[in-house]
């Protein structure tokens, strides 16, 4: 059995519908249960052709990680990581952040932006040990999870000591970690406010902020929780704001966020355009199931987001796909935190081939070479498309994307 794609190669971006894919669906007529609205996405838009130049095109700095204007013992943590060079987001905001003015980040995820922000925060530590001293704030618990991960590595052997609240966890374990000495909390909205409300933390102690994937958290609803937080850091005098789009209906909250702030913005490597990006057009009555189980079969299918629709599509799929003998685990809201982490860490390592999903993971989770990312259904909007097929292609390296289409 083999399946064609649709692509603009012949001219076919402007008329993807005049193409068909050689495969099979049988549309399970069994699976039938309450869905969501039919996506209104324009398919063409999910054609396009890598542009070579993107990819090739990373950015090199001028000078290495010992070069840095920063304490000897960071540099021989970053250094211990494997860092030889600072990224872009890295390079052009280390001096600004280290001077302390508010920033706007524009950057993918995937650029370093996560280290953009630590690094000179790890570098204030270690000249003035405040507890507490920087509270980040991400719309997400892996992300938060992440973003821990990586100030644990960066700090490892300095004596500055972290904090992660989220949601899905045993409460009384934040209030433990709490009375501990602390000099950074990683916390998404909700459960940060549930301990303010709580009094087990106090806003008004912390003089740095960073806002980590502010679109996102808008996007997902997070507003006035974001605006609760900023009204009770009182002391706050160093603002970081990091955010992959900027659009024009932020800018005025964004404005009264930051104080005359240094706006950096990065391409990345992780942009839609170094991303191969195909339509598998189905014809009715085609096994959609059996031309994912041939795309799955071959090697360059290595490791592999799936996105669904819905939280109950996600857990079948998953579950077709390990009857089928494919490695498989699975990612959505219903899933405990615990579950979570595992999945992704068996995603990451390399122990399970794929990795089905909702979009709880299509932004904020930096999983490194992502061979392919595979739309099961059609998104429902393009700016949920866009942040999905950003896992894929990145460092310079060519990502693919494929959208099935009945």
């Amino acid at each position: 059995m083999s399946y064609t794609t649709v692509n603009n190669r012949q001219n076919n971006y402007s008329n993807p519908g005049r193409n068909r894919v050689q495969g099979s669906i049988n549309r399970n007529r069994n699976n039938a249960r309450p869905a969501k609205k039919a996506s209104t996405l324009d398919t063409s838009l999910l054609v396009k052709e890598a542009d070579h130049s993107m990819i090739e095109k990373v950015f090199r700095s001028d000078r290495t990680v010992k070069e840095l204007p920063i304490d000897s013992k960071l540099r021989q943590a970053l250094a211990a990581k494997g860092y030889e060079r600072p990224t872009e987001i890295q390079d052009r905001t280390l001096e600004t952040l280290l001077e302390g003015r508010d920033l706007l980040g524009i950057a993918q995820t995937g650029t370093g932006k996560t280290g953009a922000f630590l690094i000179p925060i790890i570098e204030q530590l270690l000249h003035n040990r405040v507890s507490p001293y920087a509270l980040v704030v991400v719309p997400t618990r892996e992300l938060a999870l992440q973003v821990e991960d990586e100030f644990k590595s960066m700090a490892k052997g300095l004596g500055l000591y972290s904090a992660c609240l989220i949601g899905g966890t045993n409460i009384n374990r934040d209030l433990q970690n709490l009375r501990r000495n602390t000099h950074v909390v990683i916390a998404t909205p909700g459960r940060l406010l549930d301990l303010s409300d709580r009094r087990a933390i106090d806003l008004r102690k912390f003089k740095t902020l960073v806002l980590d994937e502010f679109d996102r958290m808008l996007d997902m609803g997070f507003i006035k929780d974001v605006n609760r937080i900023l009204d009770g850091m009182t002391q706050r005098n160093h603002t970081m704001l990091f955010s992959a789009t900027l659009d024009k209906s932020q800018q005025s909250m964004i404005n009264t966020i930051l104080k005359n702030p240094v706006m950096v913005k990065v391409s990345g490597n992780s942009s839609a355009d170094g991303i191969e990006q195909e339509v598998i057009r189905l014809k009715p009555g085609e096994d959609k199931f059996k031309v994912l189980q041939e795309m799955l079969s071959k090697n360059e299918f290595s490791k592999v987001l799936l996105f669904e629709e819905t939280k109950h599509r996600v857990s079948r799929l998953c579950l077709k796909l390990n009857n089928a003998g494919i490695r498989a685990d699975q990612i959505h809201g219903n899933k405990s935190q615990n579950a979570r982490q595992s999945a992704l860490k068996a995603f990451k390592q390399g122990r399970v081939q794929v990795l089905v999903a909702t979009d709880v993971a299509s932004r904020g989770i930096d999983v490194s070479d992502v061979s392919h990312v595979i739309n099961y259904q059609v998104p429902q909007t393009h700016d949920s498309y866009i942040h999905r097929i950003g896992r894929t292609g990145r460092a310079g390296k060519l990502g693919k994307a494929y959208t099935f289409v009945a």
